[in-house]
């Protein structure tokens, strides 16, 4: 069931005077299509089940394979008009792999057959891991899909969260998952792990090394200033999600065995570089969301909002995606600085930081014209980075000087 959009920013922002001014969207390049929206793990935090939107109720279990194929060929449709080279195709949930092989290939099948062949689709998994059979590995290798994995470090930290509906943590199927993702690194796309500062920050890092990740990306628990994270109060002098992942980086740096995102985003801003991530930088948010039932939504993070916040009211049997980037909830992510409110555009890191994460900037009245709900946090880590590259670049200037 579509809800109205709450009269907060960006409800005002008026995309005529933007298109106007010469302003351009940037198509979809990224489409987060849910073809499960159940999971067979209860995880406290989750920000589909346990936050503020609860549409999921209203969901069918499964993508129909009527609504994958229009899916697919709006995707197609999309790719087609703005003459996209390479699209990514991230099947997600709930958990994907409860959608079943057959339907995963039939919208594959279908996305890649409507996008031709001028369009190249990347195929990536997102999973918990607990279902991920060596049969399901087969498949993915068959079906040319990378597959990435939630995991929060060690048993004890893992377990803390990511429980069975029977609270029997999931940590020792989803680290036997690991072990036959290893076997094949040209599948393997990284691990995601969310943030509880009750784990120690290195410790935690040297265990999700243990499954020779390609990539880790450090996930800030997800708050509004309605519903702050835990651990974050509103002393701006406190910086909690800062300090640990400053340990971690600090350890990182020295010894970089892998990719460690945030880190890499960051670093790449400060010497001039163009974000890739949603979490900091101005780049354009280019990803939509299709729902089960086929809705079009905006980023799914939103749920964290409010009832209703990542709705558009279009629909894939009706609507292309192209009507989507009309909407002004979707323009306020692709507008860059104009998007940030004024303490954000005053800000010496505004760039780097980029607002932070746009769902974290919830504050009821005001919408999303807020400060992340982290910035000291995100102020803390962004200057920390920056003073260890300058030092070390300065450092080799007088090398380089003395010969």
């Amino acid at each position: 069931m579509w809800t109205q959009p709450r009269l907060e920013w960006p409800a005002s922002l008026d995309v005529s005077s933007l298109l106007s001014s010469g302003w351009r969207p940037s198509p979809f390049v990224e489409f987060i299509v849910k073809v499960h929206s159940r999971c067979d793990l209860a995880c406290d935090y989750c920000y589909m089940y346990e936050m503020a939107d609860q549409s999921w109720r209203d969901q069918p279990r499964a993508m129909s394979p009527e609504v994958a194929d229009l899916t697919a060929r709006r995707i197609g449709e999309h790719a087609a008009a703005h003459g996209l080279s390479h699209i990514t195709l991230i099947l997600h949930g709930g958990e994907p792999l409860l959608a079943g092989r057959d339907l995963i290939a039939t919208l594959v099948g279908a996305t890649r057959a409507a996008a031709g062949s001028g369009t190249t689709v990347t195929v990536q998994v997102q999973t918990n891991g607990v279902g991920l059979s060596d049969a399901y590995l087969r498949f993915f290798d068959e079906l040319g899909a990378r597959v990435g994995v939630s995991i929060d470090g060690d048993a004890a930290a893992h377990d803390r969260h990511r429980k069975f509906a029977n609270q029997r943590g999931s940590y020792v199927a989803v680290a036997a998952a690991l072990r036959r993702l290893q076997r094949l690194p040209h599948l393997y796309s990284g691990l995601l792990c969310t943030i509880d500062l009750r784990n120690d920050p290195v410790r935690t890092y040297q265990a999700l090394l243990e499954f020779e990740p390609p990539k880790i990306d450090f996930l800030l628990p997800h708050g509004t200033w309605a519903a702050p994270p835990p651990g974050r109060d509103t002393d701006p002098d406190r910086t909690p999600y800062a300090d640990w992942l400053i340990a971690v980086f600090d350890y990182w740096y020295l010894r970089p065995r892998t990719r460690i995102r945030l880190f890499d985003e960051i670093m790449h801003l400060l010497l001039g570089g163009v974000s890739n991530s949603e979490t900091v930088g101005l780049a354009p948010a280019q990803m939509v969301v299709i729902e089960t039932d086929g809705t079009i939504e905006q980023v799914d993070t939103l749920k964290i909002a409010f009832a209703g916040a990542p709705a558009t009211g279009l629909h894939v049997a009706r609507d292309p995606l192209d009507a989507a980037l009309r909407l002004p909830q979707v323009a306020a992510r692709q507008i860059g600085k104009r998007a940030l409110c004024a303490q954000c555009r005053t800000c010496a890191i505004h760039e780097i930081c980029g607002g932070g994460m746009y769902s974290h900037r919830y504050r009821s009245g005001s919408g999303f014209a807020n400060a992340s709900v982290y910035c000291p946090d995100l102020m803390a880590l962004i200057c920390h980075i920056r003073d260890r590259i300058e030092a070390d670049l300065t450092a080799r200037r007088a090398r380089m000087a003395a010969g």
